[in-house]
């Protein structure tokens, strides 16, 4: 129904110089001290906790957001890239069935969005950041799509987990605008249930290598 192509979709039918001897010598018997290994951030994969379902609950002074923009797999990957994001996770909110699977929300009839669940450290990262992300990696002028995905799955949405968050969307939606000639077409509604999609789509683009949802660049936030 889209235009991504995986293995995994297959069910659904459907990345010195040369020394001289004796320089050589003198560097073996005095060797450089080493300089210990710099750590990697590593981004989890449980935001919220949300393998202990509903409701989400941060570790820590961690917070939450959520983002729908288009193919869940490159808007997971980009998010991931930035720091400060703890952990993140795809999957489907804003519709109207439980325990919605991938399958089902491609029929366009749960009124669900390929959705990705944001875990930060806002003494890292300010939620303003994530929504500058948000509108860098999208097109958020086209309605119901994004390049040749189409459906209202792939909509332009944010979900929001407090007043504050609705009030910066909206805000960024504003400060969005002056780029597009288009009208954005970004919602914003409060987060309902969040369903984990299939393990398949965990950080797919990680796993695979394969990046079919290329999203825009993070000019200026990495």
């Amino acid at each position: 129904m889209d235009s991504r192509i995986a293995p995994a979709l297959v069910l659904f039918a459907a990345c010195h110089s040369a020394h001289s001897s004796e320089a050589l010598a003198d560097t073996a018997s005095t060797p450089a001290p080493s300089s210990p290994p710099v750590p990697v951030a590593v981004v989890g994969t449980d935001p919220g906790h949300l393998s202990h379902g509903l409701p989400l609950t941060p570790t820590g002074h961690d917070q939450l957001a959520a983002f729908a923009a288009g193919c869940f797999w490159g808007v997971e990957d980009a998010f991931r890239k930035l720091p400060g994001v703890t952990a993140t996770a795809v999957g489907f909110t804003g519709g109207h069935l439980e325990h919605p699977t991938y399958d089902r929300v491609c029929d366009h009839d749960t009124g669900h969005a390929e959705t990705v669940l944001v875990e930060y450290d806002p003494s890292r990262i300010g939620y303003a950041k994530l929504l500058k992300a948000f509108f860098q990696i999208h097109d958020p002028t086209t309605v119901d799509r994004q390049g040749p995905d189409e459906g209202d799955q792939y909509r332009s949405e944010v979900f929001t987990f407090s007043p504050a968050q609705e009030q910066a969307a909206r805000a960024a939606i504003g400060e969005a605008q002056k780029r597009f000639k288009d009208p954005v077409v970004t919602k914003v509604e409060p987060i309902a249930k969040f369903w984990k999609a299939e393990d398949y789509h965990q950080q797919y683009a990680e796993k695979n290598g394969f990046h079919g949802c290329p999203t825009g660049k993070l000019d200026g936030l990495l």
